[in-house]
């Protein structure tokens, strides 16, 4: 019988091949098995340009005014739908969503041609902007849990100057 002595050990190779098609297998099933939700964060947002250009052709679309006022500390002083004024306490926003639906009638009647405008005071809160976006664009069916898109067309006004800069 032969004895090993302690200075010789057995080298053990990792096959490589065998680990690479077991890689390319699992990529294969991640790729294949993905699905993507088309609905997540896409609010079809236009930013504004430099100069707008008059299309003479075109029909006139119809816009939705949405003024948000922002107190000194960033905190939400006001939304102004067009003129009116709709508040600044917890419940504008649900306000503001049943203002545009009777604005844009029923969400499934086919007629899309409204687009949103958003002018945001430049030191308001993100977070109360993306709750405008939010309540401009649709709303969740309470029964489905699907969104229910009203408008699909939202659009950011120039940033106006903050205080104390030049106009």
């Amino acid at each position: 019988m032969k004895l090993r002595h302690k200075g010789e050990v057995d080298k053990i190779e990792a096959q490589m091949a065998p680990m690479i098609d077991i890689v390319f297998q699992l990529l294969i099933f991640f790729m294949l098995t993905l699905k993507i939700l088309a609905p997540e964060g896409d609010f079809n947002i236009n930013m504004p340009i430099g100069q707008a250009q008059a299309d003479e052709d075109s029909e006139p679309q119809l816009d939705i005014k949405v003024r948000l006022l922002a107190n000194p500390d960033g905190t939400l002083q006001q939304v102004l739908l067009g003129t009116r004024q709709l508040g600044n306490d917890e419940r504008v926003f649900d306000r503001l969503n049943g203002e545009i639906i009777s604005i844009v009638g029923r969400p499934d009647s086919g007629d899309n041609d409204f687009e949103v405008e958003i002018d945001a005071d430049y030191g308001l809160h993100y977070n109360n902007v993306i709750q405008a976006i939010s309540a401009c664009t649709g709303k969740i069916d309470p029964v489905t849990k699907l969104p229910v898109r009203y408008v699909e067309k939202i659009k950011f006004a120039k940033p106006r100057p903050q205080s104390g800069e030049a106009q």
